[in-house]
């Protein structure tokens, strides 16, 4: 079975800066959101080890 991944993302917060854009939220919006910020940052440790680095800095994302 596969651990569920802690939530990252503030649902409040996307759910209003989408509703100022105009917008409604889906209900599992944030969720996914989630889930493509912990692939986003899974990449961006490789790039930071590749680099034979420990910080992970802005150009890494």
């Amino acid at each position: 079975m596969a651990k569920k991944l802690e939530m990252m993302v503030v649902a409040s917060k996307v759910k209003a800066y989408l509703k100022s854009k105009g917008c409604m939220t889906a209900g599992d919006t944030a969720e996914a959101l989630n889930k493509n910020l912990a692939c986003m940052l899974d990449d961006a440790v490789r790039r930071t080890k590749a680099n034979k680095r420990s910080t992970v800095k802005p150009q890494d994302l």
